[in-house]
């Protein structure tokens, strides 16, 4: 099978925009769900709605891979699944070493969903010398003394960074250094890097800060209408009035003497 080094996706070649490539996979994984129910074809309202999006977008999405289903009979859902895996790069192996094997890194040592979707783990790598051999998710993790050997002897191509943030910029320049040209950045740093590396940044905190964010927003406004429902209908009359707009501009809720 072929490795990461040697073979890049073809999607920047085919001048597919970016924002399809970021919905590629939420179709792969709804077109694998449907693989494994043996369902043969799927439509494209019901695939956009597994996969959170609109159909229009779906269609225009996939006409970048030079699929349009069939009328009246949709998408043939293997084709799609092999389609999307090749424009993706998931036919070939990528071999990945995971960098800081804290909770963090030990727990996407142990995702299982790595194998499956053309990812194999190559290496654990961590900077505690206590850590050195210690099993973890079956594999020995190994020391940073060892990070460009390991890249090297297993052509990886990706790196994955759990490091606490302190650490991450001096990881990532050996990473870059040892020939890796895309890292998953897991700490809580922006990575400075050169042209030619791809950085993808999760940061589950700035997920949480914008959840946190929508229920204030959310609660704010429930707050605001059962307030509003508690006055009197004259006053709620006049809050009406005060956001009805005049030649002039906003009509203020009360007028000047």
């Amino acid at each position: 099978m072929a490795t990461g080094r040697t073979h890049r996706p073809a999607t920047r070649s085919r001048g597919i925009p970016e924002a399809t490539v970021a919905r590629l996979p939420l179709y792969l994984r709804a077109l694998t769900g449907l693989s494994e129910r043996s369902v043969p074809t799927v439509s494209s309202e019901e695939l956009a709605a597994a996969a959170g999006v609109n159909s229009a977008k779906l269609r225009k999405d996939f006409s970048y891979l030079g699929s349009y289903g069939t009328r009246g009979v949709g998408y043939d859902v293997e084709y799609l699944v092999y389609q999307i895996s090749r424009e993706l790069g998931l036919t070939q192996d990528w071999p990945v070493v995971i960098v800081g094997i804290g909770n963090l890194g030990a727990a996407l040592a142990n995702y299982g969903g790595f194998a499956s979707r053309g990812f194999r783990v190559a290496a654990l790598i961590d900077a505690d010398p206590a850590m050195a051999g210690k099993p973890v998710a079956g594999m020995p993790v190994q020391h940073t003394d060892e990070l460009e050997k390991i890249i090297e002897d297993n052509g990886v191509s990706i790196g994955v960074i759990a490091t606490p943030a302190g650490a991450a910029q001096q990881v990532c320049e050996r990473l870059v250094a040892a020939g890796v040209t895309s890292i998953l950045n897991f700490a809580p740093t922006v990575l400075s890097v050169p042209d030619g590396v791809d950085v993808r940044k999760v940061d589950l905190s700035i997920e949480l800060q914008i959840l946190a964010f929508h229920e204030q927003r959310k609660a704010g406004e429930e707050s605001a209408a059962e307030a509003a429902s508690q006055l009197p209908p004259a006053a709620r009359a006049t809050g009406e009035q005060a956001d009805r707009k005049g030649p002039d501009g906003d009509v203020p809720a009360v007028m000047p003497a």
